[in-house]
């Protein structure tokens, strides 16, 4: 798998489970603990960048879901 698809199935990931939930980006950031940026948010979600492990981490906090479902990218 190329980085660039995976990042965009990551962000995918993150997108739908936030749609799931109910939440817009900002409400997803208002949950991260030590605050992280909408535009990174958008950037995450539409593959445009890296994530640290830390920031998937803090994410899945903030959605109630293991980190193990924003990563699955076997779907």
């Amino acid at each position: 798998m190329e980085k660039l698809e995976l990042f965009k199935k990551v962000g995918r990931n993150i997108q739908e489970i936030r749609i799931r939930k109910g939440m817009s980006q900002v409400d997803l950031v208002g949950k991260i603990e030590e605050k992280i940026d909408t535009t990174n948010i958008s950037r995450i979600e539409s593959g445009r960048t890296n994530p640290t492990l830390y920031s998937l981490y803090r994410i899945s906090q903030a959605l109630d879901v293991p980190l193990s479902e924003i990563v699955n990218v076997e779907k």
